[in-house]
């Protein structure tokens, strides 16, 4: 008996659950969808509700101007200017720059709202509604992995651009590799491989390029790995070390411009023509590069020297440490002074035509104990290596980049190999 009312009971549980089914389909269709309208909202404000006029800031302008010209009174912009400055300092608007003025919907087309965008990312709000307050906000980030790779034909520059990326990854390669690869020789079929953010506002509107997160550059066949990674929490200082840990940065760059190209280098017999073949040793080492080309500091140091003088025309001497000194030649002109602190790879001046020089470049000198000596022959020192007991957790960290570089696939370029592969293959075939 026990069997059946088990057997009963179930049944019921059954016919239970088919009915709640059905009566949710019942009320699902007496429930009628509503679609709300969408809200054209931007920088935190429903833009249908005000004027909206876009613009940029043009020559001439200034924030008086623009407010007055919008039917805005003159305390009131004149309490801006004044008691806002940390947040919004009215002088230092800049050319070039977007700016949105939501306007009344009245008949007098009232500025209610001033929006400057200092970048793609953020801005400022002026809101000139009854008591003005002034705030600083961002727009919503989309972050995007992205990867590239290339093969070099011709440059770094145009590898990377043919893969329509943002030029400036290419000056993020570049600092990555600065102290282990010289940009200024590389081979035809060198390789490399990236891994870099996008970011994005409102899901479409590009901003702009993260650092690289890992990095891969096969350069005279040689590979170098590169992964971003933060050796000191206290401080987030990020480095990038190779596969084995190794610091990839030296206490100095390799050349002191990003794209110069070796021109003449540290030569004690050098012989001059002009000069009737006396021997007139040369003790830097030239980098041409297009006038106006900023030149950098290749380390951290103090300016000894910012003048003009003779021969070397507008220079830079930098003194690092009680070991190395490094100075910069002909200079268009210098953008520090004496005295100044300047932290490596930050520009000092521009590259000219000053001195004696017969054409655009930077002669670049190197001291080292007080004697000048060529730095492309120097060992030079590494930077602070990974420390010991961050090497675990390092290791783990980058082994999915790893591997996910290994796996990115070139652009379908014929290489070198390949092309003597395929010329071997129709030799075969015509015989």
């Amino acid at each position: 008996m026990q069997k059946y009312w088990g057997i009963l009971l179930a049944l019921t549980v059954i016919a239970s659950c088919k009915d709640a089914d059905n009566q949710k389909k019942d009320i699902a269709q007496d429930v009628k969808i509503v679609e709300l309208p969408e809200v054209n909202e931007r920088f935190g404000f429903n833009l249908d509700e005000f004027i909206v006029k876009l613009d940029t800031i043009r020559y001439g302008d200034s924030f008086g101007e623009l407010m007055m010209q919008n039917k805005v009174e003159y305390p009131k912009v004149a309490a801006i200017s004044e008691n806002f400055r940390d947040s919004f300092d009215v002088r230092k608007i800049r050319v070039g720059k977007p700016y949105v003025i939501l306007q009344s919907k009245d008949t007098t087309a009232q500025a209610q709202i001033f929006i400057y965008e200092n970048d793609p990312i953020n801005y400022t709000v002026v809101d000139l509604r009854d008591t003005v307050k002034v705030y600083k906000n961002k727009n919503k980030v989309k972050y995007v992995q992205r990867e590239v790779s290339g093969v070099i034909k011709s440059s770094l520059s145009e590898a990377i651009l043919e893969q329509g990326v943002d030029y400036n990854v290419t000056h993020n390669l570049a600092n990555v590799y600065a102290w282990t690869i010289d940009f200024s020789r590389l081979q035809k079929n060198d390789k490399f491989k990236i891994i870099y953010n996008e970011k994005y506002i409102n899901d479409t509107v590009y901003a702009g390029a993260e650092p690289i997160e890992a990095a891969y550059f096969k350069h005279n066949g040689k590979p170098i790995y590169a992964f971003a990674y933060e050796n000191d929490s206290l401080r987030s200082l990020v480095d990038y070390f190779d596969e084995d840990a190794n610091n990839l940065r030296r206490t100095f760059l390799r050349m002191p411009v990003e794209y110069g190209r070796l021109s003449s280098r540290y030569n004690l017999n050098r012989r001059i023509k002009y000069y009737g073949y006396k021997l007139r040793p040369h003790k830097g080492t030239d980098y041409a590069a297009p006038i106006g080309t900023p030149i950098m500091a290749t380390a951290d140091g103090t300016v000894e020297e910012s003048t003009r003088r003779g021969g070397n025309g507008k220079y830079v001497k930098i003194r690092h440490n009680g070991t190395y000194s490094t100075q910069y030649l002909h200079m268009k002109a210098q953008n520090v002074k004496k005295g100044q602190f300047v932290r490596q790879g930050d520009v000092i001046g521009w590259i000219g035509m000053t001195g004696n020089t017969g054409g655009p470049h930077v002669c670049y000198r190197f001291w080292k104990n007080g004697k000048q000596v060529d730095p492309l022959q120097e060992e030079l020192p590494q930077a602070e290596p990974l420390a010991d007991s961050l090497k675990e957790a390092y290791f783990a960290y980058i082994s999915t980049y790893k591997e996910q570089l290994d796996c990115i696939i070139y652009p379908e370029v014929l290489l070198e190999e390949d092309e003597d592969l395929l010329t071997l293959n129709q030799e075969n075939g015509t015989r």
